[in-house]
């Protein structure tokens, strides 16, 4: 049984890919390690809200800015994270925002493509109840296999493959632990998705692998964030206006949440929450809020992005119309008024890591 899944798993791998890419192959785009001022960007501007309040409430009050659209039967979409990984949004923040705003929804996650606390859906769940991800429903929307979404206007797929389970939901809440990547540099509201939606052994295997590479990971760079990205948007385009983002910028180590209590210890200040209905806009800003940090402040986290040369999410999204890379960042601290990245990070206090 277990070779006939294997061979079932790697055929249609190989078949996905094939249907998935052009004929040529496509040349990545270039500069994913050069930042673009503000001042220098072209287009619209989106509208992203900023509390500095790191708590339930500035979750919930962050939340409600950008819900409207969030209807009937919702997934919210969380990395629930390794075992005992220090980093994860704090689950009675989750807790108390699903119980005022979202007492029907579900979190929703996926299993991993690699093996670890998350690999198989049984090994999933035990990390759940570990975790304290116990006051709601958690579909695992790989448990029962995969569904296929298009990819519209994509370079690299005409397909993405996904949790059987996503279609299940009418809206999504993409709820982000900002922090920096190992392979993409950094981790907002793009990387929960594209990665955090593509199903553990087919789509996520589209995004890192080159078919018949011995390097499960040799993906990396301008095409590794074109390829997560556009996964993404296979799943935003699914949900059209009923999906919104909320970015939590807390414990942002230089590691994803993957990797659990290994991750590198954080030396980046803590921020706020930022929530907006444009992917763009908020995953912008939360780098612009980077960038505005003192170079002391900043150093890790912008040498793990430039290396990965993960900037190119952000130009990439843009490109394929997800959304703009500039927006009016609104502070709900101080009455709504309009401000600047560099007004977000004044006073920043060094890290300390607190217990959940």
């Amino acid at each position: 049984m277990k070779r006939l899944l294997l061979a079932a798993t790697i055929g249609f791998f190989a078949i996905g890919m094939t249907f998935a890419q052009v004929n040529k192959k496509p040349t990545p785009g270039t500069d994913g390690n050069k930042f673009v001022p503000y001042e220098n960007r072209t287009g619209n501007e989106s509208v992203v809200y900023f509390t500095r309040q790191l708590s339930a409430e500035g979750l919930i009050n962050a939340y409600e800015q950008v819900n409207e659209k969030i209807v009937g039967h919702v997934g919210v979409k969380l990395h629930t994270g390794e075992q005992n990984g220090p980093n994860i949004i704090p689950r009675e923040w989750v807790k108390a925002l699903m119980q005022k705003d979202l007492p029907q929804a579900n979190i929703i996650e996926t299993n991993t493509y690699y093996q670890g606390d998350r690999y198989t859906t049984e090994q999933h769940r035990k990390t759940l109840a570990v975790n304290g991800w116990t006051f709601s429903p958690v579909d695992i929307l790989d448990e029962q296999g995969t569904t296929t979404l298009p990819v519209n206007g994509g370079k690299w797929f005409t397909k993405m493959a996904v949790g059987s389970h996503l279609t299940n939901y009418d809206s999504m809440v993409a709820l982000t632990h900002f922090k920096g990547h190992t392979q993409g540099g950094f981790g907002g509201s793009n990387k929960n998705i594209g990665i955090g939606c593509a199903d553990g052994r087919i789509g996520k295997a589209w995004i890192h692998t080159t078919p018949g590479q011995p390097n499960q990971w040799d993906l990396r760079e301008e095409e590794f964030m074109e390829r997560m990205t556009e996964s993404t948007k296979a799943t935003i385009d699914f949900f059209g206006d009923h999906v919104t983002y909320v970015n939590v910028m807390r414990n942002m180590s230089v590691s994803c949440d993957c990797e659990g209590k290994a991750a590198a210890p954080v030396v980046t200040p803590n921020v706020g929450i930022l929530s907006s209905t444009d992917i763009v806009a908020i995953d912008q800003a939360c780098v612009d809020i980077i960038y505005a940090m003192t170079a002391e402040e900043h150093h890790d986290m912008v040498e793990r992005i430039e290396t990965r040369h993960g900037l190119r999410q952000l130009s990439y999204m843009k490109e394929l119309g997800m959304g703009n890379t500039r927006y009016v960042l609104i502070d709900l601290d101080n009455g709504g008024r309009r401000i600047t990245a560099a007004d977000a990070v004044k006073g920043l206090k060094p890290f300390v890591q607190k217990k959940q």
